[in-house]
């Protein structure tokens, strides 16, 4: 791929923003660093210089904090179940197993066919246990379509999305929800970020966002939502991001939830029982 921008549709173009912001984003937030071995290169390979990105220092702080509550998460999940399958759903150009591979487990990377084509180029499957698939997860046979769990009677797996479910239509998270807590083994986890539904419809007043023509179709109205989607289906946790981006935010944020019943901009983690 020559180093020139790909065109990408609306939403798969703000892969762009949080690439850059693993790869540059320790210029502005050392402490913050993730370390990642390969988003500079994709970045560059792209074309992309990554300066109009970085002039939105919150979502950079953002996608730096969010970064480490996956790979937590994740490095967590896999110390308990060490030969599980984790999928990132709509992974962009992001490259979660340089940090969760243990030699055993199985990473599934997958987004829409016009990622994957670029993702291949850029950053091809590194062995026989990590696997580059298409994704829609607007079609009802997603799951299937990942070769994921036939039985609930198997291993968990880890489902994560980063980036993703804002963009998303609310029938369209609704299905994906329960098409996990229905298909899903026992102990699976799906981990995602959701800004809330005051951001809906509001993309052209975000930083970075506004240099793409995707827009917010999606924010949970209340955290108990969720748990009401499927009985299988329950809310283990959910973490806000920005708390320690400054001292606005860290007060800021328990007073909006405290008023509005759900946070700002928080990851959250949803198991499935028996």
């Amino acid at each position: 791929m020559t180093s020139t921008a790909p065109a990408l549709s609306a939403v798969p173009s703000t892969l762009r923003i949080p690439l850059a912001a693993r790869a540059l984003g320790a210029r502005l937030f050392p402490n913050m660093a993730v370390d990642d071995r390969y988003a500079a290169a994709a970045l560059a390979r792209m074309g992309d210089d990554g300066a109009q990105w970085l002039q939105d220092r919150q979502s950079v702080y953002g996608t730096l904090a969010r970064t480490q509550v996956f790979r937590a998460t994740g490095q967590a999940f896999l110390a308990r179940h060490p030969h599980a399958t984790v999928a990132n759903l709509g992974c962009g150009l992001s490259d979660y197993l340089q940090w969760l591979d243990n030699g055993d487990m199985q990473m599934i990377d997958a987004d829409l066919p016009e990622v994957m084509t670029i993702r291949r180029e850029l950053s091809p499957a590194r062995h026989a246990r990590h696997r580059l698939l298409e994704l829609d997860l607007t079609a009802a046979d997603w799951w299937d379509a990942l070769g994921l769990p036939t039985s609930r009677d198997a291993d968990p797996v880890m489902l994560m999305s980063e980036g993703v479910f804002m963009y998303l239509q609310p029938d369209t998270v609704t299905a994906v929800l329960q098409t996990f807590a229905e298909r899903a083994p026992a102990g699976s986890v799906f981990t995602f970020d959701a800004m809330c539904w005051l951001s809906i419809g509001r993309a052209k007043q975000h930083t970075s966002v506004k240099h793409t023509d995707a827009q917010f179709h999606w924010g949970p109205r209340r955290e108990n939502e969720l748990n009401q989607l499927h009985p299988r289906l329950h809310l283990a946790a959910s973490q806000q991001v920005m708390g320690d981006y400054n001292l606005f935010y860290r007060y800021l944020q328990p007073l909006f939830k405290a008023l509005t019943g759900v946070p700002l901009y928080a990851i959250y983690r949803l198991e499935v029982s028996a």
